[in-house]
C-alpha cells in the first residue's frame, strides 16, 4: 500500500449561485434586485430522461449534508490556485516553464491534477456487484477516475456517505502491474498489483490501488470499469466520496466507455445554486439548434478539451481586439475551473465597455479578482448589458446573467470574468459563464456543441 505524503495546502471551496430573475430587452437583462440574495428551497424540475442529475456540492438540492460555509474570498483564492496549477502544467509540458515557478520544476512521479476543491458540481455513481450509491464530482479538466476504499483508517479523509469496501463486491479485482492500464496510470507497482497517484494543483492527493469493477451510471451498467481504490487521500475534497475524470486521455471515463458512448457527452450546469442540471452520455447528448466550434489539437499537451476563443460582444457589440490576443496561448474549456480567465488585452476592452453601460450604477470597492464591481442597494431593478462570448465557426454565447455577474452581496456585485497576469497565460472557459448552456463534447467530430436555456 503506497503511504507517501505529499505537502498539503487545506483549503476548501464553496461557490454559491444567486437567482437572477431578468426580462429580455434589446442586448439588456433587467434584473430584479430582490432575487439577488440566495435561495435555501432545491427547486428542481422532474426530469424524465436517463441521465445523471447534476448539483452543486454547496445546493440545497444535494442530499449530501450541508458543509460550512466559506468566504469569497476563499471561493476566489482556491480558484486562482486552480488556473495557477493549469498553466503551470501546461507551461511545464510545452516547455514555457521558468525555473523560478515552483508548479513548473517540481518532478512529480504521480499523475497531476488541477486544484480539487473547485470541481464542485456532484453526481451520483454506482460501483461494484452489488453496487453501492456514491457521490463524486464530475471534471474535465482530470483524467483518473477514483474513489476512497476500504481499509483506509487514518489515511482517509471524513466521507459524508460509508466508504466504499472492496472486499464486499464480487466483481471487484486489482488491476495487474504489467498490463497496459496500469502504464497509462504511470505510477508505481506492489507486488502484481498496480498503483495509482494523483496530486492535485492545492496540495490535495490520492493514492491506492487501481482497480477494476462494475460502474452503473443509471441505467447503464459497465463492466471492468478502471479506477483508483485510494487508501491515503486527503485535502479539499469535501466529504465526497472522489471524482469521475472525463478527461481527454486513455484512462478517463470518456475514453473507457468509448465502445458504448462513442466519447461524446454533455452536461449542463444550473443558473442556480437551488437548482439543478444533469450530466449525459451519448450520441443524444446533442440538442437541436446547437453552435459547434472545433476542437483544436495540441500536441505538447493533450491533457485538456481546447476551444478557439476568437471575440467578445458588450450589448451586441463585437469588441475591437485582435484575433492574435486570444491565439498567442489558447483557451480551454474546463468544469472545474469559476471563473473564466481572459488574456489581459481581451479583458481590458470587455471592462471597459461593461463599465460604459454601467456608468448610471454606483461602483463597489474591487474584490479579490474582481475590479469592476457595483453598488445595487435601494433599487429595485437594474439593466445590465448582455455579454457574448465568440468562437470559431461564428459561434456566439450569449450568457445568462448569472454568467455575467458574481453576487457577493447587494452592496457589491462584480463583473464575473478575470484577466491572466500575462499574455502568454493560457485562457480558460469556466464554469460560471457555461451555465445553462447543453455543452455536448463530441470526441470523435473534434468540436464542442452548446445550446442555449438547456437548464
Amino acid at each position: 500500500m503506497a503511504t507517501n505524503w505529499f505537502p498539503l495546502l487545506i483549503s476548501h471551496l464553496l461557490f454559491l449561485s444567486f437567482p437572477i430573475s431578468v426580462s429580455s430587452l434589446q442586448n439588456l437583462y433587467e434584473v430584479d434586485v430582490h432575487s439577488l440574495m440566495p435561495s435555501n428551497v432545491c427547486s428542481s424540475p422532474k426530469d424524465t430522461k436517463p441521465r445523471l442529475r447534476v448539483v452543486d456540492r454547496y445546493s440545497p438540492c444535494s442530499a449530501l449534508p450541508q458543509p460550512q460555509s466559506f468566504s469569497h474570498e476563499q471561493i476566489l483564492s482556491n480558484d486562482q490556485l486552480r488556473v495557477d496549477s493549469i498553466q503551470g502544467h501546461i507551461s511545464a509540458v510545452s516547455g514555457r516553464a521558468k525555473n523560478s515557478d515552483p508548479l513548473a520544476s517540481s518532478k512529480i512521479t504521480a499523475q497531476y491534477g488541477g486544484s480539487f476543491g473547485i470541481a464542485n458540481y456532484i453526481v451520483s455513481i454506482g460501483i461494484g456487484t452489488p453496487s453501492k450509491t456514491l457521490t463524486v464530482a464530475f471534471d474535465t479538466g482530470s483524467d483518473v477516475t477514483w474513489i476512497q476504499c476500504e481499509p483506509c483508517q487514518q489515511y482517509c479523509y471524513p466521507q459524508l456517505e460509508s466508504i466504499f469496501d472492496p472486499s464486499q463486491s464480487s466483481t471487484f479485482a486489482n488491476v495487474s502491474c504489467n498490463s497496459n492500464p496500469c502504464k497509462d496510470v504511470g505510477y508505481d507497482c506492489l507486488g502484481s498489483s498496480c498503483l495509482y497517484g494523483v496530486l492535485y494543483g492545492d496540495g490535495s492527493y490520492t493514492l491506492g490501488y487501481y482497480a477494476e469493477d462494475t460502474l452503473t451510471i443509471t441505467p447503464d451498467v459497465i463492466s471492468n470499469f478502471r479506477f483508483g481504490c485510494g487508501q491515503n487521500n486527503n485535502g479539499t475534497f469535501g466529504g465526497i466520496a472522489g471524482l469521475l475524470g472525463l478527461g481527454p486521455a486513455s484512462e478517463s471515463f470518456v475514453s473507457q466507455t468509448s465502445y458504448k458512448y462513442n466519447r461524446v457527452f454533455a452536461y449542463c450546469l444550473p443558473a442556480l445554486s437551488s437548482s439543478t442540471g444533469y450530466l449525459n452520455f451519448g450520441t443524444d447528448s446533442n440538442l437541436p439548434n446547437t453552435q459547434r466550434t472545433p476542437i483544436p489539437k495540441s500536441p505538447s499537451s493533450p491533457f485538456y478539451y481546447y476551444l478557439n476563443m476568437t471575440g467578445l460582444s458588450v450589448a451586441g457589440e463585437s469588441l475591437k481586439i485582435q484575433s492574435k490576443v486570444f491565439s498567442k496561448a489558447g483557451t480551454i474549456i474546463d468544469s472545474g475551473t469559476v471563473i473564466t480567465r481572459l488574456p489581459p488585452d481581451a479583458y481590458k476592452a470587455l471592462r471597459s465597455k461593461f463599465r460604459k453601460r454601467m456608468k448610471q450604477y454606483k461602483m463597489a470597492p474591487s474584490f479579490s479578482l474582481f475590479d469592476t464591481c457595483y453598488d445595487f442597494t435601494g433599487l429595485d431593478s437594474v439593466l445590465i448589458p448582455s455579454v457574448g462570448v465568440q468562437f470559431l465557426n461564428n459561434v456566439t454565447l450569449d450568457l445568462d446573467p448569472n454568467g455575467i455577474l458574481y453576487v457577493l452581496d447587494i452592496s457589491q456585485v462584480c463583473l464575473a470574468f478575470a484577466s491572466n497576469r500575462r499574455r502568454t497565460d493560457l485562457g480558460i472557459f469556466g464554469n460560471v459563464q457555461q451555465r445553462t448552456f447543453n455543452v455536448v463534447y463530441d470526441v470523435p467530430n473534434g468540436e464542442i456543441g452548446f445550446s442555449s436555456e438547456a437548464c
